[in-house]
């Protein structure tokens, strides 16, 4: 096997995240669906399996999805087979339309981990909405990091429909001058003892400082920036929470 591409979500993976993270978060889902209206026109770049493209369609808004995992956007196809969504990378997802809300839950930025491709999709974003739209999202903090494990261990095991174990082995690094949260893991299918199969994946996330994301978002161009630690839109005023999100306009 070569070397697993970085954060990308194999079969194995989907699966199991699907079975872990079917339904979004209900505050996390009520915070996006706050900004939402219906007649605007909404983007959920990176939107996965649906877990919140899904209900925003069930509240009957106008929104489109786009992922550059085929096997995500299969099961969201399963789900939904209506939805409008697209296979693609995030920089160069190229619709002609504009919209009025752009959001990426779940901390999802934090997996650009190259600050220069993070930088160009920061721009993307801005390009993408309409004069007076919103972008929506939020990245992972250094408060929220992981300890250090040198050696490979399991760290969550599912009942897959088939009745197999599907278990995730992982370990994680922080690499403090880069920021970069490495974490390794492996997917194995198991029929009883046996191994049917086996996934690697390279997972990588950037942990943000409070001001960080602030300077690239002024550099690329939003007008308005508005900083919260929570759900319940409480003002950030560093990065000792497991998240910060960011309301930003044009």
């Amino acid at each position: 096997m070569g070397k697993p591409e970085q954060n990308h979500y194999g079969s194995l993976c989907t699966e199991m995240y699907e079975i872990l993270h079917e339904q979004a978060p209900q505050d996390e889902l009520s915070f996006y669906l706050s900004y939402a209206e219906k007649g605007k026109r909404i983007l959920e770049p990176l939107c996965g399996s649906g877990r919140f493209l899904v209900p925003f369609l069930e509240r009957g808004f106008d929104i489109s999805g786009m992922d550059s995992s085929e096997e995500m956007l299969a099961k969201l196809k399963r789900k939904a087979p209506n939805a409008t969504v697209m296979q693609a990378d995030i920089v160069h997802y190229a619709v002609r339309e504009r919209f009025d809300y752009i959001f990426i839950p779940s901390g999802s930025v934090s997996l650009f981990t190259d600050m220069g491709m993070c930088r160009r999709v920061m721009r993307k974003m801005k390009e993408l909405l309409v004069p007076g739209g919103k972008f929506v999202f939020a990245v992972d903090t250094v408060f929220d990091r992981c300890d250090e494990s040198g050696e490979f261990k399991a760290i969550a095991s599912v009942k897959t429909k088939e009745g197999h174990d599907l278990v995730l082995k992982g370990k994680s690094h922080y690499d403090e001058k880069s920021q970069t949260q490495f974490s390794p893991s492996v997917y194995e299918l198991y029929d009883g003892a046996v191994l049917l199969r086996s996934e690697d994946m390279d997972f990588q996330t950037h942990l943000y400082r409070y001001g960080e994301m602030e300077e690239l978002l002024e550099e690329c161009g939003f007008k308005s920036v508005s900083v919260y630690s929570n759900y319940r839109k409480e003002p950030a005023v560093d990065d000792k929470c497991e998240m910060l999100i960011y309301e930003c306009g044009v």
